[in-house]
């Protein structure tokens, strides 16, 4: 399926440029424009793109915090951050607001579409300037702070997820909207907790999950 995509950025040669080429593509269809972080929010919240192509530096409210509304507001809207800015510090701010891609606005049109197509999928997706230092940062982090090993260890990270969700009194369609999952990989996540704790029904998992500490 064709991924409908909103543009936010504020200048105007180069959001109608990328415009422009998106639409020669046939690939993508671009849905709307913005030019300031509170016009993307706004057309993100009246469009429902599958992705919004953002830029960082834009007026009134800049690309973080415009991801972060979007993400909170629009759970099946997903943010591809494309920016002159490169700096760990912007990556992470953006990565830490819910965006799930970061490009750079030299990155090639072959490279730009294959963002976009990961992102409105669902995946993460790193410009290959920034995917080496992104994995160098998280290796020095896992070294200066080493994970302990928390309740239940049986549990993959998203089924933990999962239960942390469930134990806080979501229902699986709320999982499955607050994750950006489909309600049927929420239901074979469920059961596959179910199993792994030995607990019959959803009332058990809770207590048991509540009891350590999840769901608050």
């Amino acid at each position: 399926m064709t991924p409908r995509v909103l543009i936010a950025d504020d200048h105007p040669v180069y959001r109608d440029g990328l415009r422009m080429m998106l639409a020669s593509t046939d690939q993508a269809e671009v849905v709307g424009i913005a030019a300031d972080g509170e016009e993307a929010v706004a057309e993100a919240v009246r469009l429902r793109p599958q992705v919004v192509v953002m830029d960082l530096s834009m007026p009134r409210m800049d690309g973080v915090q415009a991801t972060e509304r979007i993400v909170a507001t629009c759970p099946d809207t997903h943010v591809l951050v494309l920016t002159m800015h490169e700096d760990d510090e912007s990556v992470f701010a953006a990565m830490l607001a819910g965006a799930r891609g970061y490009l750079l606005k030299g990155a090639e049109q072959t490279e730009i579409l294959r963002a976009i197509m990961a992102v409105a999928s669902g995946e993460v997706i790193f410009g290959p300037a920034l995917a080496g230092r992104v994995t160098r940062y998280f290796a020095r982090l896992a070294v200066a702070c080493p994970v302990r090993e928390g309740p239940f260890p049986q549990l993959t990270v998203r089924e933990r997820e999962i239960l942390d969700l469930l134990a806080a009194g979501l229902s699986n369609r709320m999982i499955a909207e607050r994750l950006s999952l489909a309600p049927k990989t929420v239901r074979n996540n469920v059961s596959s907790v179910f199993a792994k704790l030995q607990v019959a029904d959803r009332a058990q998992a809770i207590i048991q999950a509540r009891e350590a500490g999840l769901g608050r």
